[in-house]
């Protein structure tokens, strides 16, 4: 289970009564969620690692979605765009027009596009960061501040992102996000919990 962002808690609350109606749709990690025309999904468990592949048929992390948060077709004009399931999900489609014609539903789904736009715009000016270490230092800040679980030594991120990930998402390469994080151990910054889960240590804890 991960942190959700409290300006989305609203989100959840407003379609509790479509839960209870409506099924929700299971996947485990690694699975791809299938993008469908005038449909949106809403994470209500789990993490959706969202990607596209550029020219040289790189995979690109564009950002990701947690529960309350929402994703899909008609929320991106990229062409190659993929959602990966990167915790075990419980998710909710909603077609667009339903959304359109039930204005408490069209209001909460602006707040949940706003809450991703501050995000994606949060990674584009991470990569303007020269050093690599800041990218990386300032890409897990934004993680646990999002996503992350409160723990005796800070902030658990219980993502299963790869350091490809991590440097696909901060243009450089997995053996800098290694050498990286490695030296963010040292320093105590960042640590590992038992399970062998990232945990940010000098943020305050919610």
């Amino acid at each position: 289970m991960v942190y959700a962002p409290s300006g989305q808690q609203g989100f959840r609350s407003s379609l509790e009564e479509i839960f209870q109606r409506r099924d929700l749709v299971h996947l485990s990690a690694g699975c791809k969620v299938p993008l469908l025309r005038h449909h949106v999904w809403l994470v209500t468990r789990g993490m959706v690692k969202l990607s596209c592949m550029n020219e040289q048929g790189d995979d690109l992390l564009l950002g990701l979605a947690g529960p309350n948060e929402i994703f899909g077709e008609p929320l991106t004009n990229i062409d190659l765009y993929e959602a990966t399931v990167i915790a075990d999900c419980d998710l909710l489609c909603l077609p667009m027009d339903e959304i359109e014609s039930t204005p408490h539903l069209a209001i909460s789904l602006v707040k949940a596009m706003t809450t991703r736009m501050r995000q994606s715009e949060a990674m584009i000016a991470l990569l303007g960061l020269r050093r690599v270490e800041e990218r990386v230092r300032g890409f897990l800040e934004l993680l646990a501040q999002d996503y992350g679980q409160p723990c005796e030594q800070g902030l658990m991120l219980s993502l299963r992102l790869t350091h490809q990930d991590i440097a696909n998402a901060l243009s450089t390469t997995r053996v800098t996000v290694t050498r990286v994080l490695g030296l963010l151990r040292e320093e105590g910054w960042l640590q590992l919990d038992d399970q062998r889960q990232l945990v940010v240590s000098h943020l305050p804890r919610s």
